[in-house]
């Protein structure tokens, strides 16, 4: 005989389909540093800014890479709590993330 312990609930018709509760994934704290790359690989050639280490939401992290987007005239996107910015502006990109109060260091490229 097998014990209420040692059971798993399948399906019950009290309470109808059982799921899983999904997390949201937590944005990564980093050393404080936010970092920008620059990234080559597999854009043809083609520069793309990649800014590590901001520890935002994903609300927070959209509104902030469409400013920087809208500020630069540049187009991107918002990958797995990076941002992705076309071109190789670091300088400039620093210098408003600056204004933002972030710490930035350039890394890498």
């Amino acid at each position: 005989m097998i014990s209420n312990q040692d059971s798993q609930l399948v399906y019950s018709t009290d309470q109808g389909r059982i799921t899983q509760e999904e997390t949201q994934p937590q944005p990564p704290q980093g050393d404080g540093w936010v970092r920008i790359h620059l990234d080559r690989k597999g854009r043809k050639g083609k520069g793309m800014m990649v800014v590590k280490g901001l520890g935002l939401e994903d609300k927070k992290l959209k509104k902030l890479a469409a400013t920087l987007k809208k500020k630069m005239g540049v187009g991107g996107a918002v990958k797995e709590f990076d941002i992705e910015i076309q071109g190789d502006k670091r300088d400039q990109l620093k210098q408003l993330l600056e204004q933002q109060g972030f710490k930035v260091k350039l890394a890498g490229g």
